[in-house]
């Protein structure tokens, strides 16, 4: 099965970590990804400690976990390729909208952040 196929019909329960330059590391819960092909995949991002990392260390690695009772899932490998803030193009992409705790405040901006996909592992093992 490819990513594209996984991600839109398999949903559950996923997180990103990131790092910043020095190595300080932060993981957070996200959706899943945007698969655009098998080598790339979007995230849209808050202006949060999570995007602010990728400023400085464009490494992040997401781990996906489908069911609830065995440890079945994916993680991703990524490198962050670019990112834009075309509210249209994000606005277009919301698989739906977010719960109102996920929102952005007032004026802040959100960001369409491409990554490579460097890896694909299973959850457990490889």
């Amino acid at each position: 099965m490819d990513l594209k196929q996984y991600f839109d019909t398999t949903k559950r329960f996923g997180v990103l970590a990131t790092a910043s330059s020095d190595g300080q590391v932060d993981i957070a819960v996200y959706a899943r990804p945007h698969v655009v092909d098998e080598e790339t995949v979007v995230f849209i991002m808050a202006d949060r400690l999570s995007h602010k990392n990728l400023q400085s260390n464009p490494h992040a690695a997401y781990l996906f976990r489908k069911g609830a009772a065995r440890y079945v899932g994916k993680r991703l490998h990524l490198t962050k390729v670019k990112e834009e803030t075309d509210p249209e193009k994000i606005e277009e992409l919301r698989r739906h909208k977010t719960p109102i705790a996920c929102e952005p405040e007032e004026g802040k901006v959100r960001y369409l952040v491409t990554f490579r996909v460097d890896r694909v592992r299973p959850l457990i093992g490889d």
